[in-house]
């Protein structure tokens, strides 16, 4: 019986997407009671060929099938995903990421136990394939790395709290109630949005649900040298306004108010960071605070 679906949308990125699928193999639950679902979203290198090679090779390993999803973007390639899954359980991995071993059983485990919990996320730790710059703090980090890390004590989540996409989960009957990922948040192609894991988060706490996270639930994240230039954390801070702005503008225009004020307290603590950097002879990291900012900003009022 397939208790928990994995799902995997990928996107030119066959090398990385090997180690994910590696590290999926290492599981220590039994293949009977979990299936992995690879959706392929139009890529144009060669990672048709390598999921099919992959399949062929471990097929009697690990219960694993893959889908060509056309409509571009992660989001329409993740709800591919739950479409196709048959579990009781859900859980998104990205292709860029290393889970540990006892990753699955984890989370089976836990919504066994904890049955008023509708979604779940785990510890997102990154894994740096090259030195890290001096202008990394770890404000930047958490924007570039996607670090999440609440500590040893599984716990509910706080309303405003929300895991990172990368690695959560959810009831099948949290995805049936409530819908699946919205197809105007998320990474499209080569275009940096994101918030559609924010928007999920949010539209189920506002329904009164419980969202926890589970410490034991831990990946390791990529991250290769191209995210760690000035110009990606131009592009990613921009992309990140911008989808806050489709976000709660998609909401309510008083939800988008609400948001450009949070805005300005958050510079207001941007710039208190900043000079403390600064004091303390770490100017860089102080610079790079700003500039993550004012790039947000833009992309929050569309400029």
């Amino acid at each position: 019986m397939i208790r928990l679906s994995v799902i995997i949308a990928t996107y030119n990125r066959a090398d990385s997407l090997m180690r994910t699928l590696d590290g999926l193999l290492a599981q220590t639950l039994a293949k009977e009671s979990w299936e992995l679902v690879v959706v392929d979203n139009n890529s144009t290198d060669d990672t048709a060929a390598r999921i099919t090679d992959f399949i062929a090779k471990n097929g009697k390993a690990i219960n694993v099938r893959s889908f060509l999803e056309t409509e571009q973007g992660i989001s329409p390639a993740r709800n591919r995903g739950f479409k196709e899954g048959v579990g009781e359980y859900f859980a998104f991995l990205d292709d860029d990421e290393v889970p540990t071993p006892e990753w699955v059983e984890t989370y089976i485990d836990f919504f066994d136990s904890h049955p008023d919990a509708a979604e779940a996320g785990g510890r997102m730790i990154p894994l740096y394939e090259y030195e890290t710059p001096k202008w990394l703090s770890k404000y930047t980090e958490i924007l570039l790395s996607g670090r999440f890390d609440k500590g040893n004590k599984t716990r509910p989540l706080r309303k405003g709290e929300y895991p990172f996409g990368g690695n959560i989960a959810f009831r099948r009957s949290t995805i049936e109630k409530y819908g699946m990922f919205s197809s105007q948040l998320g990474r499209t192609g080569k275009k940096l949005l994101g918030g559609e894991e924010k928007d999920y988060a949010y539209r189920l706490q506002a329904a009164g649900e419980t969202i926890w996270y589970v410490a034991p639930s831990r990946i390791d994240h990529i991250i290769p040298r191209e995210r760690l230039t000035r110009g990606f954390v131009v592009k990613l801070s921009r992309m990140v306004g911008t989808s806050e702005r489709l976000r709660s503008v998609n909401i309510s225009r008083g939800t988008y108010v609400k948001r450009l004020l949070a805005e300005t307290v958050k510079w207001a603590g941007t710039i208190v960071l900043a000079l403390s950097y600064t004091l303390t002879f770490h100017p860089a990291k102080g610079g790079y605070l700003i500039l993550m900012r004012w790039h947000i900003t833009r992309g929050l009022l569309g400029v």
